[in-house]
């Protein structure tokens, strides 16, 4: 939002401008305007996503869950669509992702209403599933989670990287060739099952684009620092810990 400083009225707190009432007012709703634009585009690209061709999901994968083996058609619960966080949490590792913690942590108070909608939520990590059970305890979730431990999963769905691929120095992910730090990246993907159980991939987004599950940030967006994020920051979330080793604030 542009301002005129040389307006009498303005004061200046803290390097940022302030301006009397019927300014404040011209000004936000100058940039109420903008933010109608954005909706309107918003809705547009969401009705475009919708009109995506589906591709059919010819492989047959199995996850490891607390019930027992169970076929991504299982994972539906008996609704017709299907939505899968991809949550960075290898084999080997001793905890899960920070960042995918993040995404995580708003998802409890959201499955209830994701279910009205005919849409079932599930996590799926490489890390076997002991290690999920015990992480997600930690964590106090509550929202299913699966383990794609010895399946194409992860791999087929642009999320994880062998050895061999992430050598050649680039990694296929969010839909171009990437030299990518870690073995596991996020994402989130979405799948349609018909009354003849056939299933389709709809729709899977990578890189930013898993922020539609981080309500803090659309939250921090409307206040005055915003995000608060290091601009030169190699990582923007370097800030962000598991909810339970954040320092107490004083």
């Amino acid at each position: 939002m542009q301002t005129d400083t040389t307006d009498t009225t303005t004061a200046t707190i803290a390097e940022h401008p302030v301006v009397a009432s019927d300014r404040w007012l011209a000004e936000r709703q100058r940039l109420m305007a903008r933010e109608k634009e954005l909706t309107r585009l918003a809705d547009e690209v969401a009705r475009e996503r919708r009109a995506l061709p589906w591709e059919r999901v010819e492989k047959t994968y199995v996850f490891d869950t607390p019930a027992g083996p169970r076929s991504l058609g299982d994972l539906f619960e008996g609704r017709s669509q299907l939505m899968v966080q991809h949550f960075m949490f290898g084999p080997g590792w001793a905890q899960g992702c920070p960042s995918c913690s993040y995404m995580a942590d708003h998802t409890d108070g959201m499955a209830a209403h994701l279910a009205q909608r005919d849409l079932a939520f599930v996590a799926v990590s490489r890390a076997p599933l002991a290690d999920i059970e015990r992480f997600r305890q930690r964590m106090g979730w509550r929202f299913r989670w699966v383990s794609s431990h010895g399946s194409d999963f992860n791999h087929d769905y642009h999320v994880s990287f062998t050895p061999e691929e992430r050598a050649q120095g680039s990694v296929y992910y969010n839909y171009h060739a990437v030299d990518f730090p870690a073995e596991e990246a996020p994402g989130i993907s979405v799948f349609h099952r018909n009354d003849a159980g056939e299933i389709f991939h709809t729709y899977s987004t990578y890189g930013r684009g898993v922020e539609a599950m981080m309500g803090t940030y659309r939250l921090l967006d409307l206040t005055p620092k915003g995000r608060n994020e290091r601009a030169d920051a190699p990582n923007k979330m370097e800030w962000v810990r598991h909810h339970d080793r954040y320092q107490p604030l004083s």
